[in-house]
C-alpha cells in the first residue's frame, strides 16, 4: 500500500456555535485523486482551509506528508 501524504483525524471546526465540521476522518495516499462534492454549506471549503493552514480545528489532527522542493527565485532586472 502507498503511503498516506494527508491524514485528517477527528477534524471538528465550529464556528459561533455552529458546528461546520464534525469528526470528519479522511486520508489520502500517495498517487491518489480526490474531489470533495456536496452542497452549499457542508464544509468543502473549511476542510480546505483547514488543510492549507488558513483556519485552525476546534478539535482533531492534521497531518500532511510534505516533501522538501527546491525554489528558484527569478528577479527581473530593472
Amino acid at each position: 500500500m502507498s503511503e498516506k501524504i494527508l491524514d485528517l483525524q477527528g477534524l471538528t471546526k465550529i464556528y459561533d456555535g455552529n458546528t461546520v465540521l464534525d469528526n470528519l476522518n479522511l486520508y489520502v495516499r500517495k498517487n491518489e485523486f480526490i474531489t470533495l462534492l456536496g452542497p452549499s454549506g457542508c464544509g468543502k471549503t473549511t476542510t480546505l482551509r483547514l488543510i492549507g493552514g488558513f483556519e485552525s480545528p476546534t478539535s482533531g489532527r492534521i497531518f500532511l506528508r510534505i516533501k522538501t522542493l527546491q525554489i528558484c527565485l527569478l528577479i527581473k532586472d530593472r
